[in-house]
């Protein structure tokens, strides 16, 4: 879309190191579209809409014609090599800036790597639960778990341009420092090592904690509306805080949005419909992608069409001039985020 500045992607995990086959290649974009097992007998998981949209803009990135077969694609990925290939999708992407939560598993690109191959910036992002459970591998005691986790998130809140948690809910109030001491001793006792933190109440004490930085928060919530008294209770503390709801929540994500200062909402991958339920500079673009690089592409090819499309109907019905067509994507596309991630005036 003509005039829209280098995007900036709020959420995403990194790209894949390595080489990958026809069968690696497929695992990950199962995932990506939400399978699980093998493509049924006959087919593959390109025939799939992501699928379709990597025929469509991903092969002339790497010198080929729209559409070319899978076959062919994957072929050529391996003739340019995996690091290649991998440079010219993200480099082609259009994104500036990465927001990648960190601790993500070593086979993905750290916020580090991923600057350096898409020759742009990147940020980390950290999440509060795998931080916690980190912190319970080496704490011998209640006491050390509570406050070694308490210095780790203060250590990490240093470096991160944000923390991120994966509450499903979270009511009005702090867990009492009992109920916390309680809860750590319960998880502590039952837990192994590699288990993940599901105690409710060291859920909340960690978002309570990560608040209280000042840091924003990104919450990835099934359903946002179970965290409606939190986002009430969080007002006026200093801590923006960004919904990243599962589908088909964004709609009421983008509710919460516009009903509090402090919030603000993903608009998901099909931002025609948030963007009628909240101002316009509530709204985040986030790719999502996870492993296969060609994920940013297609993420960002996907909003910036849907806004494209969006805007050329307002502006055929009159309610907006080009001008304000391009200036509201941009603030969707980039100017919000970097507001609320205090990215300042940063390019790629």
């Amino acid at each position: 879309m003509d005039g829209v500045p280098p995007l900036i992607d709020q959420y995403s995990h990194g790209a894949v190191h390595g080489e990958l086959g026809l069968g690696s290649f497929e695992s990950h974009l199962a995932g990506a579209v939400g399978a699980h097992g093998p493509a049924p007998a006959g087919t593959s998981y390109f025939d799939s809409f992501t699928g379709l949209a990597i025929r469509r803009w991903c092969p002339p990135l790497l010198g080929l014609e729209p559409h070319c077969p899978p076959a062919c694609y994957l072929a050529r990925r391996r003739e340019v090599g995996a690091y290649q290939a991998g440079r010219l999708l993200l480099r082609g992407s259009g994104i500036g800036t990465f927001l990648l939560e960190a601790g993500t598993p070593s086979e993905l690109t750290s916020a580090t790597e991923m600057a350096t191959a898409a020759e742009a910036r990147a940020h980390e992002v950290v999440r509060l639960e795998p931080l916690a459970e980190q912190v319970a591998d080496t704490s011998g005691s209640v006491d050390s778990f509570i406050g070694n986790t308490a210095e780790a998130l203060y250590a990490a809140g240093q470096h991160a341009t944000a923390f991120a948690s994966g509450a499903g809910y979270c009511d009005g109030h702090a867990p009492e420092a009992g109920e916390v001491r309680r809860a750590a001793d319960r998880w502590l006792r039952a837990r192994r090592p590699g288990d993940r933190l599901t105690e409710p109440a060291l859920v909340r004490h960690l978002l309570w904690s990560a608040v209280a930085t000042g840091l924003p928060v990104q919450l990835h919530c099934p359903d946002p509306q179970r965290l409606a008294a939190f986002l009430r209770a969080t007002t006026g503390i200093g801590s923006d805080l960004v919904l990243l709801p599962a589908a088909p929540h964004h709609r009421r994500a983008a509710q919460l949005a516009a009903a509090h200062a402090h919030v603000y909402a993903d608009t998901g991958p099909h931002p025609e419909e948030t963007l009628p339920h909240a101002p316009f500079g509530k709204l985040l673009f986030s790719s999502g992608a996870r492993g296969l690089p060609e994920l940013y592409v297609t993420g960002a090819r996907f909003f910036l069409r849907a806004m494209e499309r969006l805007v050329r109907e307002w502006t055929g019905e009159g309610v907006c001039g080009p001008e304000d067509g391009r200036r509201i994507t941009g603030m969707i596309a980039s100017g919000t985020a970097r507001r609320v991630y205090r990215l300042g005036a940063e390019t790629a």
